[in-house]
């Protein structure tokens, strides 16, 4: 009993002291993940507002096969910002995460400095990053729904702008709402490497505690369940949202 009392002192017990319990540094975990969550929360709105944007942009450029038609102004305009953003999407799908975050932080924003400075990279970096993905997604869905929709509510006396969003934008909503909450749930992951410009999220706060006691165990584990409850949290709540589309629909 003396040797499971030892080991349980020396293995368990200790460690987890040291690890939470000594200089607050539960604290240090807490504030990590508040700088988490508000960078998730930050690029999630650049995401989806610049996400929704590119897909509008680049859907209508699909649903115009003949730009020879219509006013030649509109066509240059809307040729040129299609062109922006194949461009843009080529770009931040093409290259890691963490690269991006390098460059702005390293090349881009060098002037900036300290929490404040690091902190509107990350978000900046995150939010852009992810409205490449989340436009590829809006635009799947704007994409499949049937033309002929699109050609009624025009039909109808419709605007174009009020053809997309009474008929062909709810639909598309719909179709697209679990590849958005999965590409949200990877931008929660992905800001786990803001520590390599210093960033304190979660991830980093778990770094230092290992520095300072030299233990690894409880950090990182910690961590993990951390970011493992906050993915089932927004699974759940996606399926949640995702029956309560489906029932509004009977």
């Amino acid at each position: 009993m003396d040797g499971i009392a030892q080991w349980w002192q020396d293995a368990i017990a200790d460690p987890f002291y040291q690890t939470f319990i000594a200089e607050d540094r539960y604290m240090m975990i807490l504030k990590g993940l508040g700088q988490t969550i508000l960078i998730t929360v930050l690029a999630v709105m650049i995401g989806f507002v610049l996400g929704f944007l590119i897909a509008v942009v680049r859907s209508t450029a699909d649903r115009q096969q003949d730009l020879r038609k219509g006013n030649p102004v509109g066509r240059f305009i809307l040729c040129f910002l299609n062109g922006f953003c194949k461009v843009y999407l080529t770009v931040f799908r093409g290259t890691p995460v963490i690269v991006q975050l390098l460059i702005f932080n390293f090349v881009i924003f060098t002037s900036l400095r300290g929490d404040g400075g690091v902190f509107f990279v990350a978000v900046l970096t995150f939010g852009l990053n992810s409205a490449a993905y989340v436009a590829e997604i809006f635009r799947s869905g704007i994409m499949s729904i049937d033309k002929g929709q699109f050609e009624a509510g025009r039909s109808l006396g419709f605007s174009y702008a009020s053809t997309m969003i009474h008929i062909i934008l709810p639909q598309a909503f719909k179709n697209v709402l679990p590849a958005l909450g999965n590409e949200f749930i990877v931008l929660l992951k992905e800001t786990s490497v803001v520590g390599y410009i210093a960033g304190q999220d979660l991830t980093r706060a778990a770094t230092q505690i290992q520095s300072q006691t030299y233990q690894a165990l409880f950090p990182m584990v910690s961590v993990a369940i951390i970011y493992l409850v906050m993915v089932m949290g927004l699974t759940k709540l996606v399926s949640l949202l995702e029956r309560r589309l489906r029932n509004s629909e009977h």
